[in-house]
C-alpha cells in the first residue's frame, strides 16, 4: 500500500498524536523533535527543536488537505508561545505539501488580514522522542497495555501499529465510538481486548474525563 507522511507541531505532542491516530486512513503515528540545529535532541535537552507529531497515512482514503483541517481545528494557532518547543508549525517535505500548506495558511489568516505565529517550514531531520512519550494515553493504562503485549511486544511494533494508534486516540477521547468498534473489529486484536477497552472508556466517561 503506498503511503504518505505528514508532520505537524501543535503544542505538546501527546494530544495531537492521539487526535490524528483516531482518524481512519491514518496508519501510524509517532512523536518527536524537529526544526532545530541541536544534534540528537532529547526531552531534557531539546535546544531549538519543536515537539511534533508525524503520521503515515493512506492517500486513497485521506488527503493532505483533510489533515490540514485537523491541524487547524486541533489546537489554537494564535496562542502565544515562548520559544520553539510548543510552537504551531506545518513541516512540509515536498513542493506539493509546501503549496497546500501555504494555501491553507493564507486561507486561515484571510490573506494575511489576521496574524498568528504558525510557521510553514521545510522538514529537516525528525528525531524520534523517547519511548515513554509514544502513545501516551495507552501507556497510562498499564494493565491494558500488558494485555496487548502479544500484539506489539516492543516499542518498535507499538509505533508501527494501527491498532495502537486507534486505541490511544480513543483513550484520549477522540474518534467516534461506533467507528472505532467497527474498525478495530476488523483488526487482529485479541478477543478480550475490546471489552476491556470499552470498560476503560466507560469508566473515563463516568468520571468525566472524556
Amino acid at each position: 500500500m503506498p503511503t504518505k507522511t505528514a508532520t505537524f507541531a501543535m503544542g505538546c505532542f501527546w494530544s495531537p498524536d492521539a487526535r490524528f491516530g483516531s482518524i481512519p486512513g491514518v496508519l501510524r503515528t509517532r512523536v518527536g523533535y524537529t526544526g532545530g540545529q541541536l544534534p540528537d535532541p532529547s526531552y531534557s535537552k531539546l535546544g531549538d527543536h519543536t515537539e511534533t507529531v508525524q503520521l503515515d497515512y493512506d492517500p486513497a482514503r485521506l488527503s493532505y488537505e483533510e489533515l490540514l483541517q485537523v491541524f487547524w481545528t486541533g489546537h489554537n494557532p494564535a496562542k502565544p508561545v515562548w520559544g520553539p518547543q510548543y510552537m504551531s508549525a506545518i513541516f512540509y517535505q515536498d513542493p506539493e505539501q509546501q503549496e497546500l500548506g501555504k494555501n491553507s495558511l493564507e486561507a486561515q489568516s484571510m490573506g494575511g488580514r489576521f496574524r498568528f505565529p504558525t510557521q510553514l517550514l521545510p522538514l529537516g531531520r525528525f528525531y524520534l522522542a523517547e519511548p515513554y512519550h509514544q502513545k501516551h494515553y495507552l501507556r497510562r493504562q498499564t494493565s491494558l497495555l500488558k494485555e496487548l503485549s502479544g500484539l506489539f511486544p516492543d516499542d518498535e511494533m507499538l509505533l508501527a501499529s494501527t491498532e495502537a494508534a486507534r486505541i490511544n486516540g480513543s483513550l484520549a477521547g477522540f474518534g467516534e465510538p461506533a467507528m472505532l468498534t467497527t474498525e478495530l473489529a476488523a483488526l487482529p486484536l485479541p478477543p478480550h481486548v475490546m471489552p476491556r477497552l470499552v470498560a476503560v472508556l466507560q469508566e473515563y466517561k463516568r468520571r468525566g474525563e472524556l
